[in-house]
C-alpha cells in the first residue's frame, strides 16, 4: 500500500492560448486533450499516464492541487483512515471527476493546499514505445522535458504564532503517506525548527518540498532533463521565446541538482532540473543546512540568495 509517485499537478492560468503555447513550446509538453470547461491535458514525452499537467483558465495564477498515484485503488480507502484519524478530513471523488482518471481521494495538507490520490489513469504509453525504444522521440520541441519531476510548496511560517506548517506538513507527510525526509534546512537560535523540507517516496532526492514563507503557495513546478547540457539547451529555448528568467543556470547544494528557474506567462514559477543528486533511501542519513548556509544550498556557486527566488511565487 503506499503512494507510487507523483501524477500530475493541475495549474491556474491566466491566458489558456499563452500558457499552451509556454507548455508546448519552451517545455516540449504534448496537448492530449481539451474539456468543455476549457481546461488543457498535457504530458510529456517519457510519461505512460495520459496526462500530467492540467491547465485551467482564471483570473488568477497558482496551484488548484497536486496528485499522486498510489499503487491499487482499494489503497484509497486504507489512507483515507489513516488521513482522517491523523485529523484532516477528506473527500472520495467519484471515477471520472477527472477525465481519464478513477476515483480520488481529496484532502488539505496542513498548509492549506489542495492534494489528491488516485491509482488509476488511462495508460497511453511513451512516446518511443515499449519495444525496441530509441532514447529520445522524432520531433521533439523546446526542452524536452521527460517527466513531471516535482513541486515546491510555499507553507505559512510565522513563528512568534505559533505556525510553522512546513513541519506540520513534514510530519502528516512520514505518518500518513509514508514520504521520508532527504534534506531540510534548520533556523532558529537552537538551530532546531525546520524551515525547509525535502521528501521523497521514490529514489530521486525529493518528490515534494515544502519551504517556509508568509503565506502559502506555489513556488514552483519541476520537469526533469538528463544532464547539464539539456539545461543549457533549455536556457537557449527560453531566450530565443523570449521567456522571463528568474534564475539562470546553476546549481543546487541542496539535492545537487542542476537548475534554471522561469515564469510561465501567467507567472507560476516552473524548473527545469537534471541529475538525480544522490540515491534517495529510507535509511539515508537526512541532510540538515544551517540557516548562516542557506545561500549555498539554493545557490551553490555562488552561495548568494537572489530576492526574487524567495519573495516571489503565486
Amino acid at each position: 500500500m503506499g503512494v507510487l509517485r507523483i501524477g500530475h499537478a493541475s495549474l491556474r492560468v491566466m491566458d489558456i492560448a499563452a500558457a499552451v503555447k509556454h507548455y508546448e513550446e519552451v517545455l516540449g509538453l504534448k496537448t492530449v486533450m481539451k474539456d468543455s470547461a476549457g481546461n488543457v491535458y498535457l504530458k510529456c514525452w517519457d510519461e505512460w499516464d495520459k496526462y500530467s499537467i492540467i491547465l485551467t483558465p482564471s483570473d488568477r495564477a497558482g496551484l488548484n492541487h497536486v496528485a499522486y498515484k498510489v499503487e491499487k485503488d482499494e489503497d484509497l480507502e486504507a489512507l483515507q483512515a489513516r488521513i482522517e484519524a491523523w485529523g484532516i478530513k477528506t473527500t472520495l471523488l467519484p471515477e471520472g471527476t477527472l477525465p481519464s482518471t478513477g476515483r480520488m481521494l481529496q484532502f488539505n495538507l496542513p498548509s492549506g493546499h489542495e492534494m489528491r490520490l488516485y491509482a488509476m489513469k488511462e495508460y497511453v504509453g511513451t512516446e518511443v514505445g515499449t519495444v525496441n525504444p530509441d532514447p529520445w522521440p522524432d520531433g521533439i520541441r523546446g526542452a524536452g522535458a521527460h517527466w513531471l519531476d516535482h513541486l515546491l510548496l510555499m507553507c505559512e511560517m510565522n513563528p512568534p504564532a505559533g505556525i510553522n506548517t512546513v513541519q506540520d506538513n513534514t510530519r502528516f507527510m512520514k505518518e500518513c503517506l509514508d514520504f521520508f525526509l532527504t534534506e531540510q534546512v534548520l533556523v532558529g537560535p537552537q538551530g532546531d525548527m525546520q524551515a525547509a523540507t525535502w521528501m521523497a517516496r521514490t529514489t530521486t532526492p525529493h518528490d515534494i518540498a515544502f519551504v517556509g514563507g508568509p503565506v502559502s503557495g506555489l513556488h514552483h513546478v519541476a520537469f526533469f532533463l538528463d544532464s547539464w547540457h539539456d539545461v543549457l539547451k533549455a536556457a537557449d529555448v527560453m531566450a530565443k521565446k523570449k521567456v522571463k528568467i528568474d534564475v539562470a543556470p546553476t546549481r543546487h547544494g541542496i539535492t545537487r541538482g542542476e537548475t534554471i528557474y522561469f515564469f510561465d506567462p501567467s507567472g507560476n514559477r516552473n524548473e527545469t532540473f537534471a541529475g538525480l543528486g544522490y540515491l534517495a533511501q529510507p535509511d539515508r542519513p537526512v541532510t540538515t543546512w544551517s540557516e548562516d548556509k542557506l545561500g549555498s544550498g539554493i545557490f551553490f556557486h555562488t552561495g548568494e540568495l537572489v530576492a526574487s527566488f524567495t519573495d516571489v511565487y503565486t
